[in-house]
């Protein structure tokens, strides 16, 4: 299949168009047997499974905490956080390492799965089902091969700024 760009007669005179211009990047990974996306520019690095150690009075969903070089770093279960039931330990989850300004987080998932680059045009916004949906965990959804996949706002899905887990600020 062929693609081409088309160049704006303004814009013309400026050279050519990045046809990836159009794009965003996203890395796709599966999660409570449903799959997911985040922006790939929030993503610090993937890392295999160890287990954490448990954070004393912190929400269900967080699974503890494990070393990073030297820092401490908050793993949340993000299948429990989005409301299905805990990941089972296997030593094939992984851990997905996202960042939100200051704010560094593990997200556990079951599997890794694709770079992606949907074009603006192929994201859809994700249907409204509750009053307003101010807290939603995603806001855009795109489809690849009949399948959905939901693009997470990492921000709301993170602890509120300021949380605080056994002396850790997250």
């Amino acid at each position: 299949m062929n693609q081409t760009a088309t160049i704006a007669p303004s814009v013309a005179a400026a050279g050519p168009v990045d046809p990836l211009e159009d794009r965003s990047e996203l890395l796709t990974f599966r999660c409570g047997g449903q799959r997911y996306a985040v922006d790939i520019m929030s993503v610090r690095e993937i890392r295999s499974w160890s287990e954490p150690t448990p954070l004393p009075h912190a929400p269900p969903f967080m699974r503890g905490m494990v070393n990073l070089r030297g820092s401490v770093l908050p793993v949340m279960d993000l299948a429990h956080r989005l409301g299905s039931p805990p990941t089972d330990d296997d030593p094939r989850n992984v851990i997905i390492v996202i960042q939100d300004r200051a704010r560094v987080h593990g997200l556990l998932v079951e599997a890794v799965s694709d770079i992606v680059h949907p074009r603006m045009d192929q994201l859809q916004d994700v249907p409204q089902v509750g009053d307003g949906d101010d807290n939603a965990m995603a806001d855009r959804l795109f489809v690849v091969d009949d399948v959905m996949i939901q693009v997470l706002l990492i921000a709301r899905i993170l602890p509120p700024i300021g949380t605080q887990f056994a002396g850790t600020m997250t």
